[in-house]
């Protein structure tokens, strides 16, 4: 099966510093990808690359075999690449069904010609996003209100309105309670089965990682170190060096912070 995502050499450095050092893999049709490692790993700028807000000091990025490298992010998006952020940014003043309309609207290049009954404008299909992640009951809520872990189903929404292939989603449970990072995975991993949607991952919760992930790359000091499935991961050498300094395997319910 050809990869959706592929990166080739993937390089990033400021000045001195080598953030991202020639890291390479490819992401399949209908994967589920974890992105794991320490703070300063190079998690974010490896992420920045591929939605073009960073430009790589050498290598390339691949969408369906074709080479993104130099694009701008909406250009990336118009791709078919989406993408949800650690710190969820909404437009509070509207309402939650608002909001995906507004991303309907931008997906169909109807946002500088906004109209007064804009509010009326593929309401159904903002409707029908927000039924895929349990908030329907909430579209007419003001987001101002929302709980956090609601505002991050709301953002998956916004994500899915483009219809992208590829969903590149930064830290998506942090700041969320224990039961809302499962239950947000699920739904994730749920999309992922239902739409074949490929997502790349990046998590500091293993329990999440290792439950609904379908395979796992660790990233230290810019370069790649290991690959594989949650047991290949669990017993690696180099893992447990940088995790644990050394200590013992990850256990079946514990959770380690990168």
């Amino acid at each position: 099966m050809s990869a959706v995502l592929e990166t080739r050499g993937l390089t990033r450095h400021f000045g001195a510093i080598v953030a991202v050092n020639d890291v390479s893999f490819q992401l399949k049709k209908g994967e589920l990808l974890a992105l794991i490692g320490p703070n300063g790993a190079g998690k974010s700028t490896c992420f920045n690359m591929l939605m073009g807000q960073l430009p790589p000091t050498s290598g390339d990025v691949l969408l369906e075999g074709q080479s993104i490298k130099g694009l701008k992010p909406r250009e990336v998006w118009r791709r078919g690449v989406g993408r949800t952020f650690q710190i969820t940014a909404t437009y509070s003043s509207m309402t939650v069904v608002e909001n995906v309309q507004m991303a309907l609207m931008s997906h169909h290049r109807e946002i500088y010609r906004i109209r007064p009954y804009a509010h009326q404008q593929h309401r159904a299909a903002a409707i029908a996003l927000l039924d895929t992640v349990g908030m329907a009951a909430q579209a007419d809520r003001h987001c101002a209100v929302l709980a956090y872990g609601d505002l991050k189903r709301m953002e998956l929404a916004i994500a899915l309105a483009h219809d992208p292939t590829l969903l590149l989603m930064d830290e998506p449970t942090a700041g969320m309670a224990p039961k809302e990072r499962v239950a947000l995975m699920q739904l994730t991993a749920d999309i992922v089965r239902d739409r074949g949607v490929s997502v790349l991952f990046t998590e500091h919760d293993m329990d999440v990682v290792f439950a609904h992930s379908h395979r796992i790359m660790v990233l230290n000091r810019g370069e790649l170190i290991a690959e594989g499935n949650a047991e290949e991961i669990r017993a690696n050498p180099m893992v447990q060096e940088v995790y644990l300094g050394g200590g013992s395997v990850f256990g079946e319910g514990e959770t380690a912070h990168a």
